[in-house]
């Protein structure tokens, strides 16, 4: 299929992040993305194999477009949010790992975080990949959904605030641009937004506790939308279809400046075609649409109706992309740092 709007190689970058089907390139997707020229990647399970060969293939996209400062970016929290895994990549604890640590000495849960952070950048700067959708910021509430669960680092905004900058600033002395998520709170929703849509009765005071890590990191690089209702704020429409949730409560009461991402558009729990979804969050107020199943109806179907990129979202993406160089540190005394300090929970 054919993009509709533009001749090919005339097209310019389009807000959307798009998955790939396998461990390489296909001929297909080179030629689809250069022509449309996304924002960014997005990469899976079913994209790695091996350093050699993820390396290989993040050059490759970064040769499609000539620019190495370019989006790529994955999935790796620790825990059982993981693409990279063992035996190639080393496992990492979950966020409640430092949660537990925070109980017993806070200064060194932050420690402990910043130096397994800046570990996982270690593991993905040296295969090319530039953004962790990491830290989450959702602050974990009794009676929810698992789906957040183990994955959060606290049920106390400051601390998940705490934890949370010292995850970025690892993530940034490794390389790597840290993504906070899941925009403007998770944490309470009593469904797993991967199949349905969570609906969250909290009133707008009650909801001021899901917001305030957000606000306490209002100057993250990049930013992810949650697929949640929330009835106080916007009735009808879930954050990331919500413009009233977007302009008021994420830029305005959180404050939130950087790129604004939506989560996977392929969630049961939006509604409407891929391309629709895609087309309906950029409209509401979301930079960027991410889109990770990687079928090619789709991604042409958006490239055919997303805008191309405002100015103000490409200043944006420069800025989220502008990574400081990662500092030299030894792999050996980041783990020796951070299990020493993890220790300490445990022998509590």
């Amino acid at each position: 299929m054919p993009l509709a709007r533009f001749p090919a190689n005339l097209l310019p970058m389009i807000p959307a992040i798009f998955g790939l089907t396998g461990s390489e390139l296909t001929a297909e997707e080179r030629a689809f993305f250069r022509e449309c020229d996304p924002a960014g990647y997005v990469l899976f399970g079913r994209n790695v194999e091996s350093r050699e060969q993820l390396r290989a293939l993040t050059d490759d996209l970064r040769a499609i477009h000539g620019r190495d400062r370019l989006l790529i970016s994955i999935d790796q929290e620790g825990g059982r949010v993981a693409r990279m895994r063992p035996p190639q990549w080393d496992a990492y604890p979950p966020g409640w790992s430092f949660a537990e640590l925070w109980q017993v000495a806070p200064a060194s849960a932050i420690e402990a975080a910043r130096a397994n952070a800046q570990l996982l950048a270690q593991d993905l700067a040296e295969v090319g990949i530039t953004v962790d959708y990491t830290p989450l910021l959702d602050v974990r509430q009794k009676g929810a959904h698992d789906v957040i669960g183990d994955r959060a680092l606290g049920a106390e905004p400051k601390q998940v605030a705490a934890l949370g900058r010292a995850i970025l600033d690892g993530l940034a002395r490794g390389g790597v641009t840290g993504c906070v998520k899941h925009m403007p709170g998770h944490g309470r929703a009593a469904a797993d937004s991967h199949k349905e849509l969570p609906v969250v009765d909290a009133s707008a005071e009650e909801l001021e506790v899901d917001i305030a890590p957000f606000h306490t990191l209002r100057d993250a690089p990049i930013g992810m939308s949650a697929h949640v209702l929330f009835k106080a704020w916007d009735k009808d429409n879930p954050a990331t279809f919500s413009k009233r949730v977007i302009s008021e409560i994420i830029r305005g009461e959180i404050g939130f400046t950087g790129l604004l991402l939506t989560d996977d558009i392929d969630m049961q729990a939006l509604e409407g075609s891929i391309p629709e979804r895609a087309s309906r969050a950029v409209e509401s107020g979301c930079d960027i649409a991410l889109n990770c199943w990687a079928k090619m109806d789709d991604q042409h179907g958006i490239a055919n109706v997303l805008p191309t990129m405002s100015a103000d979202v490409s200043k944006r993406l420069d800025a989220a992309l502008a990574y400081p160089q990662a500092q030299q540190a030894d792999r050996g005394d980041l783990l020796a740092k951070r299990d020493a300090l993890l220790d300490l929970a445990r022998a509590a």
